[in-house]
C-alpha cells in the first residue's frame, strides 16, 4: 500500500497532494480520511522537474550506479572464489577461519565504522568512491551465501575434474560456475537492494555532496517538495522493481538451494 500510494501521488498535481497530506495531518482517533487513489488530473510535472530541471538528481543517480555496480560485481567474484575455497579446498583451520570471517557479518555498521574510517584515511580513500567500494567488495555476506549454496554440490564433481587433469580454477569456471548461477543471481539481487539503499556509509566517507548517491539525496528532501519527493521515490524504486521482476525465478531457486530459511 505505501508503494502504491507513492506511485499514485507521483502523478498527482501538487495541489491534490497537499490536500491529501492536510487531511492526514488532521487525523485523530474519531475521524476517517478518504485518501485519493485516482488523481483528478494526471500530471507529470514532478518527473519533468526532476529529470530535466534538476541536474543534481541525475548526477546522484549515476553516482549510485557507479558505486553499486562495482561493489556487486566485485563481491560476486570474491565471494564465489572464497566460498569455493571454504567448501571444496581442504586446509588446516579452514572452518575456524570461516567462522572468524563470519563474525564481521554479525557486527553492525556502527561497530566497524571507526576502524573502516581509520583504514580508509590511511589509504587516502576518504572522500573517494574507493572508501565505499573497497569494504563492499570484501563483505562477508556474499561468502556466507555462496558457501551455503556450494555445500549442496557433491565433491564428486571436483574429483571428476581432477581426473581429467583440470586445476582448481578450471574446475570452478567450467564445472561449478554454471551450477551456481541461481545462487549468484540471488546474491546479486540481495546486494543490489542493500547497496542501493545505503545512506550511512556515503554520509560518513563522502564529504562532498556532489559525490554522494541518490539515497542520500532522497533523505534530504523536505515536505515543501512533497510532489518531487514522491516522483523521486518512484524513479529510485524502479531499478529494484525491474531487477526483481526479471530475476525472481533465479532468486527463489537460489535461496531454496542455499538452504537459508526466512
Amino acid at each position: 500500500m505505501p508503494v502504491l500510494l507513492t506511485a499514485v501521488n507521483s502523478i498527482m498535481t501538487e495541489q491534490e497532494i497537499q490536500l491529501n497530506n492536510a487531511a492526514l495531518g488532521q487525523l485523530d482517533a474519531d475521524t476517517f480520511v478518504n485518501l485519493k487513489w485516482i488523481p483528478d488530473t494526471v500530471s507529470l510535472e514532478q518527473f519533468k522537474t526532476i529529470l530535466i530541471g534538476t541536474p543534481q538528481f541525475l548526477r546522484m543517480f549515476w553516482n549510485s550506479v557507479f558505486l553499486v555496480v562495482p561493489m556487486i560485481l566485485g563481491q560476486a567474484v570474491v565471494a564465489s572464489l572464497a566460498a569455493y575455497a571454504f567448501t571444496k579446498l581442504r586446509f588446516r583451520g579452514r572452518d575456524a577461519l570461516f567462522y572468524v570471517y563470519l563474525l564481521t557479518m554479525l557486527m553492525p555498521f556502527q561497530v566497524t565504522m571507526v576502524p573502516n574510517y581509520i583504514v580508509a584515511d590511511w589509504l587516502g580513500w576518504i572522500n573517494t568512491p574507493a572508501s565505499i567500494i573497497g569494504p563492499g567488495i570484501f563483505a562477508a555476506f556474499g561468502v556466507f551465501l555462496m558457501r551455503q549454496f556450494l555445500m549442496n554440490i557433491p565433491y564428486a564433481y571436483i574429483e571428476a575434474g581432477k581426473m581429467d587433469g583440470a586445476g582448481h580454477l578450471r574446475i570452478f569456471t567450467s564445472i561449478l560456475l554454471p551450477m551456481i548461477k541461481p545462487g549468484a543471481a540471488a546474491l546479486v539481487l540481495l546486494l543490489f537492494v542493500d547497496y542501493w539503499n545505503m545512506v550511512e556509509q556515503p554520509l560518513i566517507f563522502l564529504h562532498d555532496t556532489i559525490k554522494q548517491p541518490l539515497s542520500v539525496y532522497l533523505s534530504r528532501l523536505r515536505g515543501d517538495y512533497i510532489g518531487i519527493a514522491y516522483a523521486s521515490s518512484v524513479i529510485y524504486m524502479a531499478p529494484m522493481i525491474l531487477l526483481f521482476l526479471n530475476a525472481e525465478p533465479y532468486f527463489i531457486k537460489g535461496v531454496q538451494l542455499s538452504g537459508i530459511k526466512g
